[in-house]
């Protein structure tokens, strides 16, 4: 009779726990636990409840106690490796999956797990094999093909690929739950496919309206700026932004950064640690707690620099901490949602009838809206052709995009191009394993040497930026274009070729041109680019002039303005706040310089 009891307890504890009543479930776990004290199931209740509460430590205790009680229990196991992967316990955590799936082989999470853990650690094949079982057991499952898709895109394994990209945005289209925005950037989708891909994610963000922040207009001397990000390290992100934040006027703006990343004690990290008047870590925070303590600090504009990219934390600015939040920088769209106000660009990435496909207001700044770090080292040692696996003699095509941005179309024209100007060879970064081999595969198919192709290892940016001067011209990918790689090709004096689409993503490096006044180096349709890149290829006079147009003014334009760019950026936070604390309609503004 008590283990009846103690199991209506418990299950009355998990449905408290799905209404979101967290300490009226803990209560009835307790409860469940008093009268019967090895009952597992309320052990891995109280453990789960426990992490969403931001209690990691007791979660792990509790639920190491479920699987000691009942070692048979995959369900048990698997919540336990989810808890010791959100602690950064990651090899751990892959044990318990392991074991999970040797219990119930039919596990389809516990294989996305094992996939998401591989897919982190840069195992692109194992992880592709765990999505694959995953479908194979649970068709249709709409996180499942994000996941597939991106996988594949980041190994540049192209075979079925395009079906698979077809099927993802044929669910977006079908407004179907669960598809990260973020894999919606990649595919061939319209800006009102991009829309309605955040808009649909963002409804499952929303919290209970019962438990959002309030504001009040309020005075103060200085604007309090939140800054949030898991990207307070050694990431491209921090590359740009460094020298904004350490450029940010105090006697008008307080900033604050909330940091839910690794501390990788790297000079990055301690840098940004410096530049900020408080740095907040927010790891061992849930969502709501760490809402609550932007709230208590009394932010006034919460920047959110993560949007739907690998790691972020959404459901923060969803509980509204601060009067205002803005989209920027991190996330190369719109986010679809009701707690975001602002999206920080600029007229070439957002004209004005593209603007109905943003649920933010659109602030555009007079130049472009990506800030760049100008303290970027360039390392005064220049390698050797020979160092970097490249030809003595012969053009070099360059991209250093991240991989899962080459698409076939893209490489179409690469290869067309090495066709074209005998010689020549392509020069890529190398950011998996798995990418040569099926690159040079593909180029071999299009009937171009795999030696032809070369690949860039991995480097401390100092010494990456200073071998761009052996490349002749940087060639983007469409339909997300380069962000932070343009912006160190154009430090290092190479220049970049572009295609600008319609989608925020695929007009980055047309504003970054725009800016460094290089206009002549973006193309509107694909056949316009591959023209204009064998036409600079084959008139080696007129790339070197762009070359030395791009080299005296570099400094002088506003692309690497710092200074200017921050003034503007503070503009656009003044106007605003100024707006919301008249009560006036935050409609969209361009700032004047």
């Amino acid at each position: 009779m008590t283990s009846a009891v103690a199991t209506d307890s418990y299950n009355l504890g998990l449905a408290l726990q799905n209404q979101g009543k967290l300490d009226e479930a803990a209560a009835k776990y307790e409860h469940a636990l008093s009268l019967q004290p090895d009952l597992a199931e309320a052990y891995v209740g109280l453990g789960t409840l426990r992490e969403l509460q931001g209690d990691k430590d007791e979660a792990l205790k509790l639920l190491i106690k479920a699987v000691l009680l009942k070692p048979d229990d995959a369900i048990a196991r698997f919540y336990l490796a989810n808890t010791l992967r959100n602690s950064g316990h990651i090899y751990e955590a892959l044990e318990q999956y392991v074991r999970a799936l040797n219990i119930d082989p039919s596990f389809w999470a516990a294989h996305v797990n094992i996939a998401a853990i591989y897919k982190k650690m840069a195992k692109y094949d194992a992880a592709l094999m765990h999505y694959e079982y995953a479908w194979s057991l649970k068709p249709g499952d709409t996180t499942i093909a994000g996941d597939l898709v991106h996988a594949q895109q980041h190994m540049c394994a192209w075979r079925g690929l395009a079906a698979r990209e077809a099927s993802l945005l044929e669910m977006v289209r079908q407004q179907s739950g669960g598809i990260s925005p973020f894999a919606v950037l990649n595919i061939p989708s319209t800006p009102a496919d991009q829309l309605l891909a955040a808009r649909t994610y963002s409804r499952d963000k929303e919290p209970d309206r019962s438990l959002l922040f309030r504001h009040q207009p309020r005075k103060r001397e200085r604007i309090r700026i939140g800054y949030l990000s898991a990207d307070f390290h050694e990431h491209a992100t921090a590359f740009l932004m460094a020298e904004l934040f350490e450029r940010h006027d105090r006697q008008r703006f307080e900033i604050t950064a909330y940091s839910y990343g690794q501390d990788d004690d790297s000079p990055m990290r301690r840098r940004l640690t410096k530049a900020f008047d408080h740095f907040i870590d927010l790891r061992r925070l849930t969502d709501y707690e760490s809402a609550r303590k932007i709230y208590d600090d009394g932010i006034d504009i919460l920047i959110d620099l993560k949007g739907y990219t690998d790691e972020a934390r959404t459901g923060i600015p969803a509980y509204r901490p601060a009067p205002l939040q803005v989209n920027y920088i991190g996330y190369p769209g719109t986010m679809g949602a009701s707690f975001i106000d602002y999206i920080i660009a600029d007229r070439f990435i957002i004209p004005e009838h593209l603007e109905k496909f943003y649920s933010e207001k659109v602030i555009c700044l007079p130049d472009s809206y990506q800030p760049n770090d100008t303290a970027r080292e360039i390392a005064e040692e220049i390698p050797t052709r020979a160092a970097c696996g490249l030809p003595e003699q012969g053009f070099v095509f360059c991209s250093f995009n991240n991989n899962y941005k080459i698409t076939p179309a893209i490489f179409d024209i690469w290869m067309r191009l090495l066709q074209s100007v005998p010689g020549s060879v392509l020069w890529l970064f190398e950011a998996n394993d798995y990418v040569k081999e099926n690159l040079r595969r593909e180029a071999a198919d299009r009937g171009i040497s795999a030696e032809r192709l070369v690949f860039a290892p991995r480097m401390p940016l100092p010494r990456h930026l200073a071998r761009h001067c052996l490349a002749d011209l940087f060639l983007d990918t469409l339909p997300i274009n380069a962000h932070t790689t343009a912006s160190d090709a154009l430090w290092a004096g190479l220049p970049v070729l572009t295609c600008a689409g319609e989608t925020f993503a695929s007009r980055v490096a047309g504003s970054l041109l725009k800016a460094a006044g290089l206009s002549e180096l973006i193309t509107y349709t694909l056949e316009d680019y591959e023209a204009l890149a064998l036409r600079l290829a084959r008139n080696p006079a007129q790339l070197a002039e762009i070359r030395q147009k791009l080299e005296s003014t570099r400094v002088k334009t506003p692309l690497f303005d710092i200074e200017r760019y921050t003034r503007n950026l503070e503009k656009s936070y003044q106007t605003m706040w100024e707006t919301w604390q008249a009560g006036d309609d935050p409609g969209p503004f361009t700032v004047s310089v």
